[in-house]
């Protein structure tokens, strides 16, 4: 019998026994946080059971999640969803995902027919709740569209595209570096000196919405029993804990997109040039919707493809845009068997598959193993172009087709100091200074960062501060709150505030002061850090005036602090602010005083809320503490608000007293522990 038949046989033969799938068979147990434990013998049915619990907690958040991924956002909030739905058109992930469906694995395509059931049985029993009905049934093929284009955000080639259709190429561009962004810390027994190898799950996203952390506990007889998190409509853990290991994410920044400017022939319409021979653009329509009047009105917008990928006019010319995630399906295949992988050579093997396009990896198990590695499925490009600016879209010495091993990656095992750490900042400064990748080892075509930031300095401080840590001063590390001295931002230099003379600027005397007195912590009660804090975010303005060196003048500073001064009298009535005072952890009937500043390691991001106060949005979000013992791991957790976001749940805030104090609550791998606390079993029907 040919492959190609065996796979055909397989696959239906998945279809059969997900159709076929019990809910009888699967327990959801609630414990007293509300996080879901799933149980069933199979992987799919756990899939099931984990569709179902995250409708009953995030299904109007998962629709639009779906909407977006499927173009049909557009639909049901008009001019607002239009451009998720144009992108995912220009991507052409339909076409892409029905092209490629045959290459994932028949049990992981078992595992998506169980999720997206248990979605859909949701959906049947509550149709109040559907908000297009368009969208359902779910089906693997609309979940997998949706990821590709978060992919194709989570790349940075979005921004590309929207850099053409706003006609602003302005390379090469600078990458900020990333203020609310994540942490990831291993430490291993050398370095805790007892037999105890930690890791901290640290990963900074949005609070709520589509790419904010879900919670859960899966277990099957089929090896999986995974504590961790994922986005809303995902169908494994993205980022947690086995009994064996466990590993987590902060985003990096090699090259994962390229734009191409074409050469157009100069009298042929939609005729573009490479080495000479001459190549017909493909034309297509998108469509998107505005509402008038309560009724969908289509709109549809005019895009092409070039041999180098999605391409649009604007006022300059025509421009294609290139990046490996449009090029497989199989990311959240790879998640999945990295939630599947019990040592280090099966969860190396897994990174293998090179579908991940980028993310930094940070992985610890009870083995002792601790690893880094700065991922991606990252080109191999030609010497001598800017591959940070528009490159020529005429030749094809620019049009990559193959990728950079695993291995060949910047990456630590197991380093003689000890410990791993990344925050968003330059794989080439990992562990100790010993053990580090070294930058002349890399394509400089891979554009790796080479940067720190001042939670990376803070947290090589901390670490190398003492021979040994141990649970409880890993804990303290991965909770502070102080920014380092110096300022280490790499996007502009505040160092010259903390060297101003109070005594030449007696109209903001008392402010400066505040901060020159400040021990840069972000506490709450810190009237230093509410003073740094809305001088901060009143900064903007003069951001964009910096000088070239970017560095901040006195003149300029004392500006900034005369408008910060005005802020505070205006909305505070003083010229004394409590952190607490100005920023707050904001949901339903709670408000509540928030530490951190963008920029600690935990790290806090907030937008303009009421009163001249600040909502925190982004930053520390879902937290998890890990200890691996040569026979026993075990895990603590946290998440900013709480498991649900239904507003009529207990469990929409029950979090966040716990969490802005810097606690966290027990999980168990064991079923024992775990009936313990529930407070509710039931089969997810």
């Amino acid at each position: 019998m040919k492959i190609k038949h065996i796979f055909v046989l397989l696959f239906f033969f998945s279809i059969k026994i997900s159709s076929q799938i019990s809910p009888d068979n699967i327990e959801i147990v609630r414990d007293s946080y509300g996080v879901p434990h799933i149980y069933a013998s199979t992987d799919a049915e756990v899939a099931y059971g984990f569709g179902w619990a995250q409708a009953e907690d995030n299904f109007k958040t998962i629709q639009q999640a779906y909407l977006a991924g499927n173009g049909s956002l557009s639909k049901l909030k008009g001019l607002e969803g239009a451009s998720a739905d144009f992108l995912v058109q220009l991507i052409q992930s339909e076409k892409i995902v029905n092209d490629q469906f045959h290459t994932l694995d028949p049990k992981f395509i078992e595992l998506l027919y169980g999720f997206t059931g248990g979605l859909n049985a949701y959906a049947d029993k509550y149709p109040e709740e559907i908000l297009e009905s368009s969208l359902f049934p779910i089906t693997p093929k609309k979940l997998l569209r949706y990821t590709q284009l978060q992919l194709f955000i989570s790349n940075g080639a979005a921004d590309l595209v929207g850099g053409i259709v706003a006609d602003e190429l302005s390379w090469p561009y600078e990458i900020n570096q990333d203020t609310k962004g994540s942490n990831l810390l291993a430490v291993s027994r050398s370095k805790t000196g007892s037999d105890e190898t930690l890791l901290a799950i640290n990963t900074h996203q949005p609070l709520e919405g589509p790419t904010s952390w879900y919670e859960a506990h899966l277990i099957s007889d089929e090896g999986t029993n995974i504590i961790g998190a994922t986005f809303p409509g995902s169908p494994c853990i993205f980022t947690g804990a086995n009994e064996y290991l466990g590993w987590t994410h902060t985003v990096n920044y090699p090259d994962k997109a390229d734009i191409y400017g074409l050469e157009m022939h100069p009298k042929q319409k939609d005729i573009y040039m490479v080495d000479g021979e001459l190549h017909k653009l493909e034309k297509f329509k998108a469509k998107v919707f505005i509402k008038v009047l309560g009724f969908n009105i289509p709109i549809k917008k005019k895009f092409y493809r070039s041999i180098y990928g999605p391409t649009l006019k604007n006022k300059t010319g025509y421009y294609s845009v290139r990046t490996p995630s449009t090029f497989n399906i199989n990311a959240v295949e790879q998640w999945w068997r990295m939630n599947k992988a019990t040592n280090f050579s099966e969860f190396y093997k897994a990174l293998e598959m090179k579908a991940l396009p980028g993310y930094n990896i940070g992985y610890a198990d009870r083995n002792d193993t601790i690893f880094y590695i700065s991922n991606g499925k990252i080109p191999i490009r030609n010497k001598g172009y800017n591959w940070r600016d528009v490159v020529p879209g005429n030749t094809r010495k620019t049009l990559w087709d193959s990728y950079y091993n695993v291995k060949d990656l910047p990456q630590v095992v197991s380093p003689k100091s000890g410990f791993v750490y990344n925050a968003n900042h330059s794989p080439f400064k990992s562990s100790g200074s010993d053990d580090n990748p070294k930058v002349e080892n890399f394509a400089s075509e891979m554009n790796f960062e080479t940067y720190d930031n001042n939670r990376s300095t803070r947290l090589l401080q901390l670490l190398e501060e003492k021979d040994q840590i141990d649970y409880e001063r890993f804990k303290t590390i991965k909770y502070d709150h102080q920014l380092p001295s110096p300022l280490s931002y790499n996007y502009m230099d505040l160092n010259p505030l903390f060297e101003m003379n109070v005594d030449d600027y007696p109209e903001v005397a008392a402010l400066l002061t505040d901060i020159h007195n400040w021990d840069r912590v972000t506490n709450v009660e810190s009237y230093g850090a509410g003073a740094y804090a809305i001088l901060y975010y009143n900064l903007t303005p003069f951001y964009y005036e910096l000088p070239e060196d970017r560095v901040f003048t006195h003149k300029a500073l004392f500006e900034a602090l005369k408008v910060t001064k005005s802020y505070m009298t205006t909305h505070f009535k003083s010229e004394r602010v409590r952190l607490g005072e100005f920023q707050k952890l904001v949901r339903g009937d709670k408000e509540l005083a928030a530490f951190g500043l963008p920029d600690v390691v935990t790290a806090m991001r907030g937008e303009d809320y009421k009163d001249g106060k600040i909502k925190i949005t982004h930053g520390e979000s879902y937290i998890g503490l890990v200890r691996f013992t040569p026979n026993k791991t075990y895990y603590e957790s946290a998440i900013s608000y709480g498991s649900s976001s239904r507003p009529e749940s207990p469990h929409y805030s029950d979090q966040m007293e716990m969490y802005l104090d810097f606690k966290t609550k027990t999980m168990s791998f064991d079923r024992a522990d775990v009936l313990d606390s529930a407070l509710d079993r039931y089969a997810p029907k």
